[in-house]
């Protein structure tokens, strides 16, 4: 294990995010704060509880969420496109540094960056409502979980990436509108039964609702198939990498 070349990637990924960090840590701030304003004061204050939650309370899972899963697959994505914007990957692919050092690395510091986000998310929430966490253990390893996972998906995206333009399609048509959608700002009890079983096809679903269950101990889907739904997808981006690794895809050309 290439210790060195890890540690060289990992704080020169780190280095990059702090020089920005007043803007990196002000938009997901203001933009949650904007969220308990209007869901958790305005609309929330008309409505009634849920699962015996009131409704801002029930709400912060679902916008830790969404903070973490598109900080995830930006931060991955931006972190190993630039490298093949300015044509430095070529000297990361002619080092002698493996595929698992290479992400360990570069993943290991994006989803430093989103579990920290994460967690400032958590603390600006309490400005605004009072809740608990009943499994904090579970709290932060669905957090840690989550965003290697999508961390690994953004890796994914940034290497398929062909231009900037492309980095933020798949996040904002395919990932925000499923996490809106996937119960980060309601129960997906409150539906009709036939969309309910629509919702289920879902995968943000799975990932709001378990971390939801670290919270207040309530869910929409067992904590267990929650647990397996986050483990297969984050299999099946290991998969997908070490056939980009392999082949060379968009990473030789």
């Amino acid at each position: 294990m290439n210790v060195y070349a890890i540690r060289a990637i990992y704080r020169f990924e780190l280095a990059r995010w702090f020089r920005t960090l007043g803007q990196s840590l002000a938009t997901p701030v203001i933009s949650t704060s904007l969220y308990f304003i209007v869901f958790g004061s305005a609309i929330g204050s008309r409505m009634a509880n849920i699962d015996g939650i009131s409704y801002g309370a029930f709400i912060v899972p679902g916008l830790i969420m969404l903070t973490v899963l598109t900080e995830s697959i930006s931060n991955a994505s931006f972190g190993i496109y630039m490298p093949k914007f300015t044509g430095t990957i070529y000297e990361i692919l002619s080092a002698p540094i493996s595929m698992t050092e290479t992400l360990i690395g570069y993943v290991g510091a994006a989803a430093t960056k989103s579990m920290m986000l994460g967690l400032v998310i958590l603390a600006t929430a309490r400005v605004f409502v009072d809740y608990h966490i009943e499994h904090p253990l579970w709290m932060i390893l669905f957090l840690m979980l989550i965003s290697v996972t999508f961390c690994l998906f953004g890796f994914i995206i940034g290497v398929w990436a062909d231009g900037f333009e492309k980095l933020q399609i798949i996040p904002m048509l395919i990932v925000t509108p499923l996490t809106f959608l996937g119960g980060s700002f309601y129960s997906i009890g409150m539906l009709p039964p036939f969309w309910q079983k629509v919702a289920l096809f879902n995968p943000v679903v799975y990932l709001v609702n378990g971390f939801r269950w670290s919270f207040y101990g309530v869910s929409d889907v067992g904590i267990g198939l929650s647990l397996s739904m986050t483990l297969g997808f984050l299999v099946v981006c290991l998969i997908l990498l070490s056939w980009i690794f392999k082949t060379g895809y968009r990473l030789k050309v």
